[in-house]
């Protein structure tokens, strides 16, 4: 197939799909399929979202949500596994259904055992969220226990940091954050 034959899917053609528990995600028009995630990718998941929720109560600056649609166009939308966005900006950020309509300042991913859903969020997901102005990327890897930080430097996500489960996880977008990247993979 030549790339002027390509099929570009849009958020539209998921509506013709039928009802499944696979999750569906479109980048640069490309459709992605991938089934639930093993309990232990929600499990490290859900600790993350709980010291983000942890944090974001005791500072009231923002609020943590767990796998949301994030809709950055028709032929770009995406769940990541967990998004961070301030207070000043979360109201503008999503729309009638519930959706992220633009980039939230911090995004998170835990990484999947196979290569093509690791591969999917360490390029084409990194570049995606780097165009939308996400600020930070954390990618986790359970398997690893270690942390990848992606931080906004001249207009692009560059990685700054890789944390192993002796280390600190910290965040200057997250004032007094502090977490031991251990207690996540627990």
């Amino acid at each position: 197939m030549t790339a002027a034959n390509k099929v570009r899917w849009t958020v539209d053609d998921l509506e013709s799909l039928p009802e499944t528990s696979d999750r569906f995600e479109i980048i640069d028009g490309d459709l992605h399929v991938t089934r639930a995630p093993h309990w232990k990718h929600q499990d490290v998941a859900g600790t993350i979202y709980a010291e983000r929720l942890a944090w974001s109560k005791q500072t009231q600056l923002g609020k943590p949500v767990f796998t949301p649609g994030v809709f950055f166009s028709p032929s770009d939308a995406v769940i990541p596994d967990v998004v961070w966005a301030s207070d000043e900006r979360i109201e503008t950020l999503i729309d009638e259904a519930g959706h992220f309509t633009d980039a939230p300042e911090l995004v998170i991913e835990v990484l999947s055992k196979s290569p093509q859903d690791k591969k999917r969020d360490k390029e084409s997901k990194l570049k995606l969220y780097s165009v939308e102005g996400v600020q930070e990327y954390w990618i986790f890897d359970r398997e690893q226990q270690m942390a990848e930080v992606f931080r906004r430097e001249d207009g692009v996500l560059i990685k700054v940091l890789t944390l192993y489960a002796r280390d600190t996880l910290t965040s200057a977008l997250l004032p007094d954050f502090s977490c031991d990247v251990a207690s996540l993979f627990d």
